[in-house]
């Protein structure tokens, strides 16, 4: 076995039915050991490039490779060496915990015993629930019980599609955490989320729309592309708020977030003409604040 594990992607197109493209030239080169996100919204393409390179589904133009093992020629082998957890939840739903991880470790030629110290931090955490059905646990707990059966069998990969989905708070956290510690031990790993928070978790990042790779960094080097001057405004009237500012002379984009809109401007513009700009629209409750870009912020810089 290679032990230098990557994944290539080159220009990788896919449709369905009435010709929608999924995936429009996708380009990607993820080196060994990287903790690597595919960040974008639903629809984005995510599932669809991770299920090619799962060897579920073939891409119509374009080559791609896991370990230098081609998707279309060597599907045995990559299935053998990838840990692959799916959008939703895909283990048995009554066996329980232990039964569940005995059987994926059976079905890979291994056992339990032989790479338990892979899986250990997470299982210690679902081991006061061995004997529960799969289908009883939380959200949280499914998905640890889902990485520890991908994990089972010490795979060179690790492709995880939205994994943390509907799942609370805290365990989207700890489940982050697990990543960072996998990463650690080697495990090249592709993950997919359509949180833009959790970008920042990840060694590198790719954003993707509509099937086209819209740009690839670290989240540092993203954010640091984003010129323009931002600011959070808030207002008592915060629809309102959004339709005034776009028609602001110096407004470049305009976009809800949270409980503020993210005010870019083509210039720099002293708050005070803003608020000033604001009050002559009778607006009330007035806040304004310079504020840092994000990754979401560079996400929908990128869309326009």
């Amino acid at each position: 076995m290679n032990n230098t594990a990557n994944i290539s992607i080159k220009e990788v197109s896919k449709s369905y039915q009435d010709n929608i493209a999924a995936l429009d030239q996708v380009s990607l080169e993820i080196t060994a050991g990287e903790l690597f996100g595919l960040i974008g919204p639903d629809g984005a393409g995510k599932t669809s490039l991770i299920r090619i390179l799962a060897t579920l589904l073939l891409p119509d133009e374009g080559v791609a490779s896991l370990n230098g093992w081609d998707v279309r020629k060597d599907y045995r082998t990559i299935r053998s060496n990838i840990g692959y957890m799916p959008g939703r939840f895909s283990l048995y739903q009554d066996l329980s915990v232990e039964e569940n991880l005995h059987f994926f470790a059976t079905i890979f030629g291994t056992k339990v015993e032989e790479n338990y110290d892979l899986i250990k931090d997470i299982y210690d955490q679902l081991a006061p629930f061995k004997k529960r059905r799969a289908g009883n646990l939380s959200g949280g707990m499914k998905q640890k019980l889902a990485l520890c059966c991908a994990l089972i069998h010490k795979p060179v990969v690790l492709l995880l599609d939205e994994p943390t989905t509907g799942v609370d708070p805290v365990s989207r956290k700890e489940f982050w955490d697990m990543l960072g510690r996998l990463k650690a031990k080697g495990i090249t790993t592709l993950v997919s989320t359509p949180y833009m928070d959790e970008a920042s978790l990840c060694d590198r990042v790719a954003l993707i729309q509509k099937g086209r790779i819209l740009d690839v960094g670290s989240p540092n080097e993203i954010i640091d592309k984003y010129k323009h001057p931002l600011l959070a405004v808030r207002t008592d009237d915060m629809y309102r708020l959004i339709n005034d500012l776009r028609t602001f002379d110096f407004t470049h984009t305009v976009f809800p977030f949270g409980e503020y809109v993210h005010l870019s401007l083509i210039q720099t513009v002293w708050p005070e003409v803003i608020a000033s700009y604001l009050l002559s629209k009778e607006h009330t409750g007035l806040d304004i604040q310079a504020v840092k870009p994000t990754i979401e912020d560079a996400f929908m810089e990128l869309m326009i």
